[in-house]
């Protein structure tokens, strides 16, 4: 039986890995399986739909309305690996490529506890490093990418079924 705790994760210590979902020449699966310096969006949205009914004026109507997505910005040190920069080139000359994407998060001792799961990600920036002599900084390239749902769940639970707990779906709602 497991027990679960309240106690919160540290945020130093993930990792990002992005597959294609269909071969796209010139690039590999994965096309980024790396330990970023910075992962920010992991971020839904929901606007709520209010209703106002005429004649009462203690309160209002709430309704679920559409869910948004951040986009998510991506942040590491620029190696030789250059599959990102080509994926980006190839959004930029309207080839549809769309990844598959897994942010999992880890505890202290390395084992995985989190994994925010994205489903059709595309590129939307990106960044490269500034450059600076005077400072000596390690060379910082920046991937920014939208995303159309994200599924979170606890690292190595089992696939969903009968007896299984569900991940929390968060996929965009209706408008």
């Amino acid at each position: 039986m497991t027990v679960m705790t309240d106690v919160p994760f540290t945020a130093f210590r993930f990792a990002v890995r992005l597959d294609l979902e269909q071969p796209v020449s010139g690039l590999t699966n994965p096309l980024c399986k790396a330990s970023f310096a910075e992962c920010d969006g992991l971020e839904m949205t929901m606007e709520p739909k209010t209703i106002e009914s005429g004649g009462v004026n203690d309160r209002q109507i709430h309704l679920i309305g559409p869910v948004k997505f951040a986009q998510l910005t991506l942040k590491r040190g620029m190696t030789s690996n250059l599959q990102l920069w080509t994926w980006m080139a190839l959004a930029a000359q309207g080839t549809v490529a769309p990844a598959s994407g897994t942010v999992t998060m880890w505890n202290t001792d390395s084992t995985p506890v989190v994994e925010f799961a994205l489903q059709r990600c595309l590129p939307v920036r990106m960044r490269a490093p500034s450059l600076n002599a005077r400072d000596g900084l390690v060379a910082v390239e920046e991937l920014a990418l939208v995303y159309e749902t994200m599924t979170v769940k606890l690292a190595g639970s089992p696939t969903p079924g009968p007896s299984a707990p569900a991940p929390v779906p968060v996929s965009g709602g209706a408008s």
